[in-house]
């Protein structure tokens, strides 16, 4: 058997499957259907962009600064002290990077609520 028969039987499962799933669903759904897939149905009484205030990105931003800052300390925590000394440089550099943004957002108002 060559050694691509079994992808090629996989990839033709995995279509047969994804055929079958669209079939059933195209015969079970409803004949009228005036509301698109999102709340089972019903329709949304509000633009989706009306809700949230354009402040919220800015928050957004500062979060995944500090959310990447743990993503990178997680792993530096566990070779620093095999690295040595350019690992703790290299880490305050990092963070001296965020501090620039953080107090960037801070001018810029961003983490003021009122």
């Amino acid at each position: 058997m060559p050694p691509y028969a079994v992808v090629l039987s996989v990839l033709g499962l995995v279509g047969a499957v994804v055929a079958a799933v669209y079939a059933i669903s195209y015969a079970m759904a409803p004949a009228a259907l005036e509301a698109g897939p999102f709340l089972s149905g019903g329709r949304p009484r509000e633009h989706a962009m009306s809700r949230y205030h354009v402040r919220w990105y800015a928050v957004t931003m500062v979060f995944l600064a500090f959310d990447m800052e743990m993503v990178f300390m997680y792993p530096w925590a566990l070779v620093v002290a095999s690295v040595g000394v350019k690992a703790v440089v290299e880490m305050f550099a990092f963070l001296a990077l965020l501090l620039v943004g953080v107090l960037y957002a801070w001018r810029e108002g961003a983490l003021r609520w009122a």
